[in-house]
């Protein structure tokens, strides 16, 4: 087995872990509020949205083939990765996606073992960029493109980061204020029950767009790294055992439920109501669609987050809290930067080593951090059977002495 080989064997295994944390990190854009409302059991919202998600990542592969180019400047036009980088089975190519992968699913761990939502893709493609930049220098990554479009980390990352939460929050507070001026008068047990069958709808929605978009990405790096190595030569299609995995990968991990995240998302932000719900997740899914058609690197985080904040502000009387938002905002700030470190740091390690050894090390080191967060997680677990328990501060009813006038 050459060396080339063995680094592609550890590009695989981690690019599936990526796909994996991103499935469970992100579970809570389509299934908080549903959650959180009752309008779907706990149990049974992860697995319709790990099957949604599932049957989503086999809808298209349009952006798969092209998801590092618009960041980073690893591929020709054509989509084949760049011929100075392929030499010697590609390894040079291989370890800067290895150490980017890496970069990415830490910063996913930290955040799921913090309960703050925060975008898996901001994650990988600061990991990218941070490993591009360690191994090829700024040059390496494509900031602006050629200037004739909104193209590169600013027009297709840095831009949407910005717009799509408050876009979202906005459409989602004006259509929750709509909401209740219409049913004004309407009893609560109707309006509640009614809008739990819409929000099932609207969250399966997210999570079917969810699939399409975010296991392509994982899709696309793999058979980067399949073509750099010389185990794949199309450049329009992707191996079917890829699609597989992919779509396998997300799905368990959706499954598996990112109760933490869950919990901040469904009860953090706001005490959420189905009219809310629906609103909330009704705006996610026409903002997601609508930034896929134009082609933009979207969060679906940060566009859940602000839906949900925007339902907030759009129901009259409705507490937000935003000292969690903040938080919020602050994990989104450094994501991008943070996975970059973090993807830098592991190019410099694998590249002062050297070979597959140094391959190995980040492997191991990350596998290492992997293990010490669920470790960590376990002090205080958040599942399926407490993610609906009171927000720390909610405050209690008031209590009325025995015998006070009511």
């Amino acid at each position: 087995m050459t060396e080339s080989t063995v680094i592609l064997i550890l590009v695989i295994v981690t690019a599936l872990g990526f796909d994996f944390t991103n499935g469970f990190h992100d579970t809570a854009n389509a299934m908080a509020t549903s959650i959180a409302t009752g309008a779907l059991r706990p149990k049974v919202a992860v697995a319709l949205s790990g099957l949604l998600n599932l049957i989503g990542a086999f809808l298209s592969v349009e952006v798969a083939l092209t998801v590092t180019n618009a960041v980073v400047k690893l591929q020709e036009s054509s989509g084949a990765p760049k011929e100075s980088l392929t030499a010697d089975g590609g390894v040079a190519l291989l370890v800067i996606i290895l150490a980017g992968l890496v970069g990415g699913i830490i910063w996913n761990l930290l955040t799921w073992l913090l309960g703050l939502p925060s975008s898996s893709s901001h994650a990988l493609f600061g990991g990218l960029i941070g490993a591009t930049i360690a191994g090829l220098g700024w040059a390496g990554v494509n900031w602006n493109g050629n200037g004739t479009k909104l193209d590169g980390v600013v027009g297709k990352v840095i831009l949407p980061a910005v717009l799509s939460p408050v876009i979202a929050g906005i459409v989602a507070g004006v259509g929750t204020w709509l909401i209740y001026r219409v049913v004004a008068g309407v009893a609560t047990r109707f309006t509640e029950s009614g809008f739990r069958w819409g929000q099932i709808g609207s969250a399966s929605l997210v999570s079917l767009a969810h699939g399409t978009n975010d296991a392509q990405k994982t899709m696309g790096v793999i058979t980067l790294a399949l073509i750099a190595s010389g185990h794949w030569i199309s450049t329009s299609s992707i191996p079917f055992w890829v699609k597989v995995c992919c779509a396998v990968a997300i799905a368990a991990g959706t499954y598996l439920g990112g109760w933490r995240i869950i919990r901040t998302l469904g009860k953090g932000l706001v005490e959420i109501t189905s009219p809310q719900g629906m609103a909330a997740e009704s705006a996610s899914a026409a903002v997601i669609l609508a930034s896929s058609h134009l082609g933009f690197a979207l969060s679906t985080t940060h566009v859940a987050t602000g839906s949900i904040l925007g339902s907030g502000v759009g129901k009259p009387g409705a507490q937000v809290r935003w000292r969690v938002a903040g938080r919020m905002v602050s994990a989104w700030l450094i994501t991008m930067p943070a996975a970059g470190v973090v993807g830098a740091v592991m190019w410099y390690l694998s590249d002062l080593i050297g070979g597959v050894a140094g391959a190995i090390a980040i492997f191991v080191l990350l596998l290492a951090a992997a293990g010490y967060m669920y470790l960590r997680s376990r002090r205080e677990p958040v599942g399926h059977h407490n993610v609906n328990d009171e927000w720390e501060d909610t405050p209690a009813p008031e209590r009325v002495p025995a015998g006070t006038a009511g």
